[in-house]
């Protein structure tokens, strides 16, 4: 509705994998009339941020970026993959003791005995599930949710140094690729690693972005070119 109303050059959307499939490829169908409907050619695709945002984190999601010109949609493109450089040392650096009430000690909790026991692996992040600790074996964070680091529900939890504990709320955000200088807002740390579940994974959308304006400025020099040419053949 927004893009309707507001008819922008171009716009960048993100969702879930899934959307393509979800209801037999109804809905997905449903956002394409939508969007052809409100005078938009688009192109999607699905990326992982690990592969094209050099972000140590497994998550999928489908972009899907529209212009109003079909001629710059044709010109877009999406980023290439690049390599993966980062590890999760470079975010959890597992010789920095964190705060006590991340950690998981023994006698403290119910999942201490199954944890140390699941836990061996010092170079990925494990889930807890409640009933059982669940190892990402690419080495990467699996892909944080929206409901992390609540009860005992896709905990993200790591060895370090000093013991097994959940990733903290800052943790989470350099997962999702935002800088180390980014200031978290003064909020409970369940809100934070909500709002870090919900996000994106930012150096993926920048890609993108940077895209996109490479098309929308080349198109804005084109068309200042011809305005000079017409003004110059009325001389």
């Amino acid at each position: 509705r927004v893009i309707k109303a507001k008819q922008p050059k171009a716009f960048l959307l993100e969702n879930v994998k899934n959307l393509v499939s979800h209801d037999g490829g109804k809905t997905f169908r449903i956002i394409k009339d939508a969007l052809e409907d409100a005078g938009y050619y688009f192109r999607y695709q699905v990326l992982n941020g690990m592969e094209y945002g050099n972000v140590p984190q497994n998550r999928e999601r489908i972009y899907v970026v529209g212009f109003k010109d079909k001629e710059l949609c044709d010109k877009f493109y999406f980023p290439e993959p690049i390599p993966l450089t980062k590890t999760i040392h470079d975010i959890t650096k597992p010789s920095e003791k964190k705060e006590e009430k991340y950690y998981y000690k023994e006698g403290k909790t119910k999942y201490y005995p199954m944890l140390k026991e699941g836990m061996t692996n010092r170079d990925t992040v494990y889930q807890l599930r409640r009933v059982y600790v669940r190892e990402n074996k690419s080495n990467v964070c699996p892909t944080l949710t929206a409901n992390m680091g609540t009860g005992g529900h896709n905990v993200p939890l790591v060895l370090d140094d000093y013991g097994i504990r959940k990733l903290t709320p800052r943790e989470c955000f350099l997962f999702q690729g935002y800088p180390e200088d980014y200031k978290l807002p003064e909020i409970a740390d369940s809100h934070l690693y909500k709002q870090a579940g919900n996000s994106v994974v930012v150096p993926v959308i920048e890609r993108i972005a940077k895209n996109m304006v490479t098309v929308l400025e080349g198109s804005e020099i084109k068309k200042g070119i011809e305005q000079a040419e017409q003004q110059l053949s009325f001389v």
